[in-house]
């Protein structure tokens, strides 16, 4: 049986919904099929101190929605390519948000945030948007047993922020079930 998550499993601290995350289920429904697959790579971003989030810099109109409440997208184009999917957690008027980098299917894992987005047809269209069935794009507790009873999970810098510094390039805010 599986339940949505709600905005409440989102309102906590980001690093504490990433791990969460793991070995939960990314579902996007469109096109009258549903695709599920399980979460396996996730980064945090959290608030205006760490130089590796959008939010160091203030509120703009790109990143305003993750100043807003828990549990929604936020979808950003980068390097003029590739959309990036994130659900924006903590307090509203906090800016803190996870980056979903990877997932797991019947057919094998997806790595990479650009190849998720890809596989699952997200863009622009999703940013702002409450993770819900309203949306066609919602996360889930399928009740399967903890993956860290199953695999072992990992912590790890993030990918590709050296620009933020000694400090927050280094922080252990990538988490991963290893293969």
């Amino acid at each position: 049986m599986s339940e949505i998550l709600t905005a409440k499993f989102f309102e906590r601290p980001v690093v504490a919904v990433a791990r969460g995350l793991l070995g939960k289920y990314l579902v996007r429904q469109g096109r009258g099929k549903i695709i599920r697959t399980m979460i396996t790579e996730v980064e945090a971003y959290d608030g205006p101190r760490d130089k590796a989030c959008h939010a160091s810099r203030g509120l703009t109109p790109r990143n305003k929605v993750m100043f807003g409440p828990a549990g929604h997208w936020y979808v950003y184009f980068t390097y003029g390519m590739h959309w990036m999917l994130n659900i924006v957690t903590g307090e509203k008027g906090y800016p803190a948000a996870v980056l979903i980098r990877g997932v797991e299917s019947v057919h094998g894992r997806i790595n990479g945030p650009a190849r998720l987005t890809k596989f699952f047809k997200i863009d622009k269209r999703f940013n702002s948007k409450f993770a819900s069935r309203q949306s066609g794009l919602w996360m889930e507790d399928r009740g399967v047993e903890s993956v860290s009873g199953r695999k072992k999970i990992k912590r790890s810098p993030r990918i590709g922020v050296h620009y933020a510094g000694p400090v927050w390039s280094k922080k252990l805010y990538r988490f991963y079930v290893e293969k």
